[in-house]
């Protein structure tokens, strides 16, 4: 009798052991199939995004488009002008903000004493993050364009957009320098290595790919940004190249904004706002490629 209800007792174990395990193997199931659902609905928006923009901007996209000074109030010729001006913006804040940004980050996660002080920056950096983009605008005009005398330019543009990714960056750069493992660190200054020789040489190259992250992510805001070239940079019309960054410019965020808005000849100008758009959405992919064709590269040469 004792033996058939160690038995009995035995199986009721098993039983219920074997349904806890069933239990998991569906909550893994579920969250694996969640998982994979964000993930295809993210990317079906983005392929759906692309086809769209690709079926109403192929149409007006060539060679003369690409290359041509717009004419005729923006109802004909082409957005080279737009493509130059996005690319002065971009480069001007990213070299703005790249180096302030790196360096603000070094401070924060090798040099400066860890406390309240520190804190509070870091919850002001991350708000600085997600303050809307109009704000920084505003700022931009007020400081660069009037305060400093810069005018409606190139550089009030891009130190305004620099401004804008500056948190973006601080942000990725330290936590990049911070995940580097201490025992680094130790092994340099062991070898009697100075801190900075340490950070420069150590420290700074392993963070590289999280720095390049940052770097990707600013300069994809700052080629879709608006409302700060708004205020700054951009003009709503013109034939002329810029000939020094004092100069305005047209630039592809602002020029689709334009033509949606400000035109009189809305049948004209649907077509080419939809093919600026597109042109907009190949440059920021690309420079995203670009940026991290650079990580991997780096990250392969490091590995060497």
């Amino acid at each position: 009798m004792s033996t058939l209800k160690a038995a009995t007792a035995g199986s009721a174990v098993a039983g219920v052991h074997h349904a806890r395990v069933n239990v998991r193997y569906m909550r893994q199931r579920l969250a694996f199939a969640a998982t994979a659902l964000s993930v295809g609905l993210t990317l079906g928006s983005f392929f759906v995004i692309v086809v769209f923009m690709a079926s109403k901007g192929l149409p007006v996209i060539s060679w003369e488009f690409l290359t041509e000074m717009p004419r005729m109030g923006m109802t004909a010729g082409g957005i080279f002008p737009a493509i130059l001006g996005t690319f002065y913006l971009v480069l001007g804040a990213i070299a703005f903000a790249l180096p302030l940004g790196v360096l603000s980050a070094i401070y924060l996660a090798e040099y400066a004493k860890q406390g309240m002080l520190v804190r509070i920056i870091r919850v002001g950096v991350n708000s600085l993050a997600g303050v809307p983009s109009v704000v920084f605008g505003l700022f931009g005009l007020s400081v660069f364009v009037k305060f400093m005398g810069f005018g409606v330019s190139i550089l009030s543009g891009a130190l305004t957009l620099g401004i804008l990714i500056l948190p973006t960056i601080i942000r990725a750069s330290e936590e990049a320098l911070l995940a580097v493992p201490y025992s680094f660190r130790e092994a340099s200054l062991a070898l009697g290595a100075t801190k900075w020789q340490t950070v420069k040489r150590v420290v700074l190259p392993a963070a590289v790919p999280g720095i390049l992250t940052g770097c990707i992510l600013g300069i994809g805001r700052a080629a879709g940004e608006t409302a700060p070239i708004l205020f700054t940079a951009a003009t709503f019309y013109t034939m002329h190249l810029p000939s020094s960054i004092f100069d305005e410019v047209l630039a592809l965020p602002y020029h689709i904004y334009a033509l949606m808005t400000e035109g009189t000849m809305i049948d004209k100008q649907m077509p080419i706002a939809y093919g600026t758009a597109l042109v907009l959405l190949f440059l920021v992919l690309s420079m995203n490629l670009a940026a991290v064709v650079i990580r991997m590269n780096y990250a392969r040469k490091k590995q060497w």
